[in-house]
């Protein structure tokens, strides 16, 4: 059993580096060792948190502005994804994705609030004809103004005395709003994300919209591994070479009790 399997923070660790495998590959590991020199454990650690100094051998501990702490020479493992711009920190491959996920995001908060906004408010209530009583205006104004959640949608109240035919009229303006390309922007958002994983959709369970389907799955996922988790296999498999000893061993592919080779 390796290092990575019997240590204390095993279920996290696991699962961290099952995420790293198959979506950053970036990632940072500490050095556990006795003080005979031998390897304990390994142990990640949060990337969010770590800097590297001004001379790149050296690694610091920042969980805030002022707090840092050195961690000992020759303690980190670092694996990264390769920057054209910088050599430090390297860059994640999944950020050219993050404005589709964020326009994901954004539909689906925008179509909850439309629908626990009530009546699907916004709209433009259009009074023209005078009023008796100013207190019925207000009366309705007031209840305009209150119909409403917080964060939703507003509702406008306009009077206009002695105008012209069809005095009172609603103009709603999120039955627009409402008619905005939902699906197709989730269809398209989730097409980049999957393009920024590179993770073929019959894999995450996605129903296809087509008679068609997605094709193959079985061929779908030798063709994912081979591509795609194999390259990813090899660059964890590295830190055997930096510890100096096994640490990272991975099953050979199978699928139905069949190799991925077959």
């Amino acid at each position: 059993m390796s290092l990575l399997q019997r240590g204390e923070d095993h279920p996290q660790h696991e699962l961290n580096h099952v995420q790293f495998l198959r979506a950053l590959t970036y990632c940072y590991l500490e050095q556990i060792r006795g003080r005979l020199g031998k390897l304990l454990d390994l142990r990640p650690a949060r990337a969010k948190y770590v800097r590297r100094g001004a001379d790149l051998d050296r690694y610091f501990w920042v969980p805030n502005w002022s707090d840092r702490s050195e961690l000992p020479r020759n303690r980190l493992i670092h694996l990264l994804q390769p920057d054209v711009d910088q050599e430090i920190y390297g860059v994640p491959d999944y950020l050219g994705a993050l404005q589709s996920v964020w326009l994901n995001e954004s539909a689906t908060l925008f179509r909850r609030r439309y629908y626990l906004n009530g009546s699907h408010a916004g709209f433009i209530m259009y009074v023209s004809d005078p009023a008796q009583n100013q207190e019925d205006i207000d009366a309705m104004r007031a209840a305009l103004k209150e119909s409403k959640g917080v964060g939703n949608f507003k509702n406008l109240f306009m009077y206009s005395p002695n105008g012209s035919k069809d005095g009172i009229q609603i103009i709603p303006i999120s039955e627009v709003a409402a008619k905005d390309e939902f699906m197709s922007i989730k269809n398209a958002t989730r097409d980049d994300q999957l393009a920024g994983h590179r993770i073929p959709p019959q894999l995450m369970g996605i129903i296809p919209q087509n008679t068609g389907g997605f094709g193959d799955v079985e061929k779908a996922a030798r063709v994912f591994v081979m591509n795609e988790l194999e390259p990813l296999q090899a660059t964890f498999l590295e830190i055997n070479d930096i510890v100096g000893e096994e640490v990272i061993r991975f099953r050979p592919y199978e699928l139905g009790g069949q190799g991925a080779s077959q």
